[in-house]
């Protein structure tokens, strides 16, 4: 299955760019040693082997995925063998004693890149799922980078969103929020981001998704009125390298617009979708229509079936975005630097005094056992004044 056919492209995104930097990028890769933090989640992934097949003097992952983690590994094994230097991977949760222990035990790297984070619009339903979207974006990002800044790293990386740019659920909002931590401590401490699309077929993502529904034999449901930039996971682990050993004190890197990045729906890439498995869509009227397909064509084979049912449907839940920005109007940006790497240029961008507040209220909150989403949602507007949040009382989970 090509992914880059499914998303509508015909061409990788920064062929250009890791070609004209290839040599430094190895050079620095294999003299330099490194933790990557989140490193068996999707894009984790993609980095890390961006990473070892440059052959690193020392690559260590952390994520809280051991299956993740093992999946990883055979990868690796798979695809490229061993390396000279230290690998290792550790099933660790970031915000546990038995992670401090760890970098107390070393804690000696160039760069620390954390890929960990709270990805979903729908991790706001709730507030206590919010609290720990609250803890991973953002208190976890801050309390790597001063791990990193006292073991003496060259450089903190950390993966920002598109979701960021003028954000409208809390997700964005959250990660907006860790960008101004991140700012806070780059008076300390080099530091870089990126900011991109969604990345196609990651885990737990609706592509993905499409996979489990085919394994199951059910329908394929997406909503036919959202169009999404999309990256593939190998260019989400080459966009994180190059912010990671090229990016400034403070750069956001992204993917410019351009022929080869275009938005496309989510029912367009699942109509592809069936076709290169063989299928076209059938078009279902509703939830129940589209459960009793398989009912109804129970006699039919699995390998007989032509159609495949699908429930296109306009999305009305909370926190989706109308558009997709990687950056709002009052950025600088550097466009000329890459081929087809945007850079955003910041200088330290926050309030000393508010984020103190901030974290002074979510720890009395997380003291006492008790909070609410309005109050954290009031929270969120001290920081992000304009905040564009939009409470429809309907999410994801409460659809097919």
């Amino acid at each position: 299955m090509s992914i880059l056919n499914l998303i509508g492209r015909t061409k990788e995104l920064f062929t250009d760019d890791i070609s004209d930097n290839n040599e430094e990028l190895k050079s620095i890769v294999s003299t330099s040693t490194f933790l990557v933090i989140g490193g068996a989640g999707s894009i984790g992934q993609a980095v890390t082997k961006e990473i070892f097949k440059r052959q690193p003097k020392k690559l260590h992952v952390v994520d809280i995925s051991e299956n993740n983690m093992v999946e990883l590994v055979r990868d690796i094994r798979s695809s490229f063998g061993y390396i000279d230097g230290d690998f290792q991977t550790f099933a660790l949760d970031i915000g546990s004693l038995e992670y401090d222990a760890f970098i107390k035990s070393d804690g000696k790297y160039d760069y620390v890149l954390n890929l960990s984070a709270l990805k979903h619009v729908r991790s706001e339903k709730d507030p206590f799922t919010l609290m720990r979207m609250i803890d991973t974006n953002i208190f976890n990002t801050d309390k790597t980078i001063k791990q990193a800044k006292e073991n003496g790293t060259k450089k903190y990386f950390c993966v920002s969103t598109d979701k960021a740019a003028n954000p409208v659920n809390m997700m964005g909002a959250s990660k907006r929020i860790m960008e101004m931590f991140v700012h806070r401590n780059s008076l300390d401490i080099k530091v870089s981001m990126a900011r991109f699309a969604n990345v196609a077929f990651s885990d737990g993502s609706l592509l993905h998704g499409f996979n489990q529904r085919l394994e199951k034999k059910q329908p394929i449901v997406a909503p036919n009125d959202i169009k999404r930039y999309f990256v593939t996971p190998q260019e989400s682990g080459e966009l994180c390298l190059m912010s990671c050993i090229f990016g400034k004190n403070r750069d956001i890197f992204f993917p410019k617009l351009s022929e080869n990045l275009h938005l496309i729906s989510f029912a367009n890439i699942a109509v592809k979708y069936l076709e290169e498995k063989g299928y076209e869509p059938y078009l279902c009227k509703d939830e129940d229509e589209a459960r009793n397909f398989f009912i109804q064509n129970s006699k039919l084979n699995i390998q007989n079936l032509k159609q495949w049912p699908c429930l296109f449907t306009a999305s009305d839940t909370t926190g989706e975005k109308d558009f997709e920005e990687f950056f709002t109007d009052n950025e600088t940006l550097d466009m000329k630097r890459f081929e087809n790497l945007g850079v955003i240029k910041n200088e330290a961008n926050f309030d000393a005094e508010l984020l103190q507040s901030f974290e002074k209220t979510i720890k009395n909150y997380k003291k006492n056992l008790s909070w609410s989403k309005e109050e954290i949602v009031k929270e969120f507007f001290t920081l992000i004044p304009d905040f564009g949040h939009k409470e429809t009382g309907k999410y994801l989970d409460g659809k097919m």
